[in-house]
């Protein structure tokens, strides 16, 4: 039976965060800035607190950037965007792994929390077999409202999406890997077969109770 390979992208596929620069991409640099001063109360305690708490302090730093601005144009950097992040920091060890899982014949997916319009076009380049990530809404003139379309694809959501789609495309059953490096992973991780910590911090790290990428 097909086995399924599930990878986070920000700190596993590759290194460090991609939303803030990708919406500097999009918007530039001052933009960005200012958002991200006037929201670094609720950005600081999002990131502590986690849960609804930060998936709500990211909307409304998506909403100070991303709203207004035209669909297309965003797809476009999108495109560019997601060539450049990968060209600079795709994680090797990490690449090869799922390469391997290519090999065998297995389903691959990302599973993200960023922006499912980068993260597309990341996977197209991988050569993934789907992309499930935090969806951005448009309004009616099809410019990004800034707000999720759905839910922030982190934690159970996670989760919950990469169930959906094995079911859909009548995977469920098979074995499940899943890499991932963080706190939002940890559903994923937990209700997998192989559950494999990606991350960079070892035994230091959200997910030490999962074997290490190196020992699996």
């Amino acid at each position: 039976m097909t086995d399924v390979a599930a990878f986070d992208f920000d700190g596993t596929l590759t290194r460090g965060g991609s939303v803030f620069p990708f919406l500097v991409a999009v918007a530039g640099r001052p933009t960005v800035s200012r958002a991200t001063g006037a929201l670094a109360p609720a950005l600081a305690y999002g990131a502590v607190a986690g849960g609804s708490v930060a998936d709500d302090a990211k909307e409304r730093l998506f909403v100070a950037v991303l709203a207004g601005i035209p669909a297309a144009q965003v797809d476009a950097v999108s495109e560019k965007f997601a060539t450049r992040h990968l060209a600079s920091r795709l994680r090797p060890e990490v690449e090869r792994r799922l390469a391997w899982h290519r090999r065998r014949g297995d389903r691959v997916a990302i599973v993200s929390a960023s922006p499912a319009c980068y993260v597309h076009a990341a996977g197209e380049r991988l050569g993934v077999d789907t992309v499930i990530a935090t969806r951005l809404a448009v309004d009616e003139a099809n410019r990004l409202t800034g707000r999720y379309d759905g839910k922030n694809c982190r934690g159970s959501e996670k989760l919950r999406r990469l169930e959906l789609w094995m079911a859909e495309e009548h995977l469920t059953g098979c074995r499940l890997w899943a890499y991932g490096n963080s706190r939002g992973d940890l559903r994923m991780l937990a209700a997998a077969d192989v559950g494999v910590n990606a991350g960079r911090l070892g035994r230091l790290g959200r997910l030490r109770r999962f074997p290490d990428l190196r020992h699996t």
